[in-house]
């Protein structure tokens, strides 16, 4: 576990450890949950599907193309529950491909129209 006060920012790093340095991180989908067993519902979203959604995250620099880094700020699920589990979902690219999911960035689904 690792120890945060509300609001204190939370910083975080996933390396992709390969002997191949072309490939590099996308963040894809990173949720918060007050439970390590349930990830779709009751859950707070952070990034999906490339999309930031939360207010607080911001994505840092890194001078390698194999690490990611970026940070939110620490939160407490309703109910006063002290502990929130993360689950983030990576996705590993060619670098310079610029047809990869890692080059799309923030996919929104488009809705399909109802027929009369």
């Amino acid at each position: 576990p690792y120890y945060v006060s509300i609001n204190q920012n939370l910083f975080l790093q996933a390396s992709l450890h390969s002997s191949d340095p072309s490939l590099e991180l996308f963040l894809h989908t990173c949720v918060a949950s007050p439970t390590p067993h349930n990830f779709t519902t009751g859950t707070y979203t952070i990034v999906k599907n490339g999309c930031v959604k939360d207010p607080t995250y911001t994505a840092y620099y890194s001078p390698h193309r194999h690490i990611l880094r970026f940070k939110f700020n620490a939160f407490q699920f309703i109910r006063s529950n002290p502990v929130v589990y993360l689950q983030c979902e990576l996705v590993v690219c060619r670098a310079f491909d610029y047809s990869s999911r890692c080059y799309q960035g923030c996919v929104r689904r488009s809705k399909r129209g109802a027929s009369p």
